[in-house]
């Protein structure tokens, strides 16, 4: 989601408020949009109802550390991730990358150290979104969002695309209702689970009309899984 001059949406999960708002002034002096939260709850809140392009994160967070919220983001989303703490020992720096954090980065740094770390993940990111994505015999095109069958085009609605992506995303990992009502209706979705099954079967009817084409797979006991 850029922001009007293409620089970027940033989350900012940090419970020092004259750190945090120091390093809101300087990223959107450097023209990135950012919203700040102050503890993890909220930080997961916000990072899973709103599409950021990257997310900065503490380690050390009332209500839900930084490693545990970087965890649980990873579950939906691939967003880059940078945490920031003021430990930088080896060993938290591999808890905090096996958690599924991209970066890391010790306090105290130069804010130009910053800049640099976050134009390295968004260009990997911007680099990945356009690449076309093939999965047996469909294509995916991740920017345009268009989904092709051989040479025929498959119209799909926002929320289906939004579906087959994630599915993709997750290629080979049998992933819950829950964690796909997260990552595709949002956080907040107050309906259940059966909305779920209800969009698989829509993407199934468009994606395996060809009765060669077997693509999302039933896991029992679990959810669903995307194979070729």
């Amino acid at each position: 989601m850029p922001t009007p001059d293409g620089k970027g949406y940033l989350l900012l999960v940090e419970d020092e408020h004259n750190l945090a708002r120091y390093l809101q002034l300087e990223l959107e002096n450097e023209g990135f949009s950012t919203d700040i939260e102050y503890d993890g709850l909220s930080g997961l809140e916000k990072a899973l109802t709103i599409e950021y392009d990257l997310i900065l994160l503490d380690v050390m967070l009332p209500e839900l550390s930084g490693i545990e919220l970087c965890r649980r983001i990873r579950e939906t989303k691939d967003v880059p991730i940078i945490m920031i703490t003021a430990r930088g020992e080896v060993p938290d720096i591999v808890t905090g990358l096996d958690s599924g954090a991209n970066d890391y980065l010790a306090k105290p740094f130069a804010i130009e150290e910053l800049f640099a770390r976050i134009r390295v993940l968004l260009r990997q990111r911007e680099s990945k979104a356009n690449q076309e994505i093939v999965v047996g015999r469909l294509r995916i095109q991740p920017n345009a969002r268009r989904v092709f069958l051989d040479e025929e085009e498959i119209m799909l609605t926002p929320r289906e695309f939004d579906l087959l992506y994630y599915m993709v995303q997750n290629k080979e990992q049998a992933v819950s209702r829950e964690q796909i009502l997260t990552a595709v209706w949002g956080f907040d979705f107050m309906g259940n689970t059966n909305i779920v099954d209800v969009y698989i079967r829509y993407l199934r009817n468009k994606i395996e009309s060809d009765p060669s084409v077997k693509l999302i797979h039933t896991v029992r006991g679990i959810g669903y899984t995307l194979r070729d």
